[in-house]
């Protein structure tokens, strides 16, 4: 779900070039998460908690990797 949101609403922008650039502010789950709230927020999508979380969970699994911390909503079963 992380990855349909991504593409349909930030991958034309984003590119994985954007994720390795050397002054990125995402520094690890927190601030990964903090950086989709702020860009869903600008772009106006109106995304849930859970889509924030679902999208930062597929950033991290494929991009960054950082250790998640104590998210609840990231923590329930799928």
């Amino acid at each position: 779900r992380g990855e349909l949101l991504y593409a349909a609403h930030c991958g034309a922008c984003h590119g994985v070039q954007m994720h390795w650039r050397d002054k990125r502010l995402a520094v690890d789950w927190d601030t990964l998460k903090a950086q989709v709230r702020r860009w869903q927020g600008n772009a106006q999508l109106g995304w849930t908690e859970a889509d924030i979380v679902d999208v930062t969970r597929y950033l991290n699994a494929t991009i960054y990797r950082y250790p998640q911390t104590g998210d609840r909503v990231s923590m329930a079963p799928r």
